[in-house]
């Protein structure tokens, strides 16, 4: 590894989940090259002051997070991951086995070499999965942890009785037909599906990129991992103060409303006693373009408290 310089409309909150796997199905019909099996997190370092880890989402570019770094400067050293096989970074073998695992003991390592005091961690959807983990374990380096529209377990926004094994099923034939599926079909969807990531339409060449360049298996076995993983449990361990940053604006035409959809977040993060959930008034799921104040402020806040 290397550094560079209560109950709510369930077919609304289904529909909200499977808005949220458009990203997966488009990035699963093409890929980057096959990849050495060393490849790994890497990580851009900028600015100068407390570290902060940004932990990108599936599929994304550690540039999803190179404007909100700008705005926190002067103070912030930002340490922007690249996950390996998204958006054109090379794919790791093992990742493409065990994602979660292997990008958790990998961001570990770079956390201890780049900021051995400890950090800040933000996490974006499927990086706040990783951050979460990251800061369960007994020996992490995470001082303070922000959470941005993230769940940790993602078939509760649709169905609160779900369990990793009713739907297991679906995960792995998601994973396995999806890589099936030709560029137009996958086109054909993309459309609405990208809408609903972000309200600004210019940001969606760039999300249709990064989606093209990413290696449909480490996507795939990223996107099962995220829907057979249940970090509920966990949660007690996290000691680090946590902000819970929440969207629901771009589900509304489905009957999700701000009230309905905070109480899933309240539910899922019940056991995380040091955890402030803050609602978007308007941003829809990459909150760091949508409400860029409210991820600046939080992660300000949560740099001020380390």
């Amino acid at each position: 590894m290397t550094i560079n310089k209560p109950t709510t409309n369930t077919p609304a909150l289904l529909t909200r989940a499977t808005l949220a796997l458009g990203g997966l199905l488009l990035a699963l019909s093409q890929g980057s090259a096959l990849a050495a099996d060393s490849a790994s997190v890497q990580i851009t370092e900028r600015g100068d002051g407390r570290p902060v880890l940004m932990i990108p989402g599936l599929n994304s570019s550690a540039d999803v997070w190179s404007e909100t770094c700008d705005k926190l400067q002067p103070g912030v050293r930002c340490l922007m991951a690249q996950l390996p096989g998204f958006a054109g970074a090379p794919a790791s073998e093992a990742a493409r086995k065990d994602f979660l695992e292997t990008m958790r003991a990998q961001l570990k390592a770079q956390l201890a070499t780049a900021a051995p005091q400890g950090a800040t961690v933000v996490g974006h959807s499927l990086g706040g999965v990783l951050a979460l983990m990251l800061a369960a374990e007994a020996d992490n380096k995470v001082k303070q942890l922000v959470i941005v529209d993230s769940l940790p377990f993602l078939p509760g926004i649709q169905n609160p009785n779900a369990s990793i094994d009713s739907v297991r099923p679906m995960a792995q034939a998601m994973r396995d037909g999806t890589q099936h599926a030709t560029p137009e079909q996958m086109r054909a969807q993309m459309g609405p599906m990208l809408a609903s990531m972000s309200r600004q339409a210019e940001r969606q060449p760039t999300m249709m990129k990064w989606m093209l360049d990413s290696d449909p298996r480490s996507s795939g076995q990223a996107m099962y991992e995220l829907w057979t993983t249940d970090l509920r449990p966990l949660l007690p361990r996290i000691q680090a103060p946590t902000t819970v940053l929440g969207a629901w604006a771009a589900y509304a035409p489905m009957g999700s409303t701000l009230d309905s959809t905070r109480a899933i977040f309240e539910r899922q993060y019940a056991g995380l006693a040091k955890a402030e959930l803050r609602m978007s008034a308007q941003g829809y799921h990459f909150l760091m373009w949508d409400d860029a104040e409210l991820v600046q402020a939080a992660i300000r806040e949560a740099v001020a408290r380390h």
